[in-house]
């Protein structure tokens, strides 16, 4: 498990250029507020959108996820409280004030830097943050 990229994998990298390309400027590896360990693949933290990307077999896809045949019950365990962390995660930034985006790793990248750019937007409108993150009202 050691060997597996936990940051910086394909699809976030793909991702993060997309959106940078676009003109967004974001955080990575931003801490979840308040949530010690836990941190968001991609930070918008003046609009609060939080874009996490979900590994397919780390996090329960319902389309791809595959079960381990050795050791099944430990595995089993520690899928689940994968993905229990992932909902608790989603709740407490929600509940924060945040909007958050959650992607699986199959998803393609310019689709979902497509709805994260425009979730971005949105926020931005709605909160008053003007792009270099000055609000409106500060010009």
């Amino acid at each position: 498990m050691s060997r597996q990229a936990s940051k910086d994998t394909g699809v976030e990298l793909a991702v993060r250029r997309l959106l940078h390309a676009a003109g967004l400027r974001y955080r990575v590896e931003y801490p979840v507020p308040g949530m010690p360990r836990r941190r968001i693949d991609v930070a918008f933290p003046r609009a609060r959108v939080a874009v996490l990307i979900d590994g397919c077999f780390w996090h329960g896809c319902p389309q791809h996820a595959t079960q381990p045949k050795s050791n099944r019950e430990w595995w089993r365990a520690k899928l689940d409280r994968n993905m229990a962390r992932d909902r608790e995660t989603t709740e407490h930034l929600t509940t924060q004030g945040w909007t958050v985006l959650r992607f699986w790793e199959h998803v393609s990248p310019d689709e979902v830097a497509a709805a994260v750019q425009a979730a971005v937007e949105l926020e931005r409108r709605v909160r008053g943050v003007a792009v270099g993150g000055r609000r409106s009202s500060d010009r």
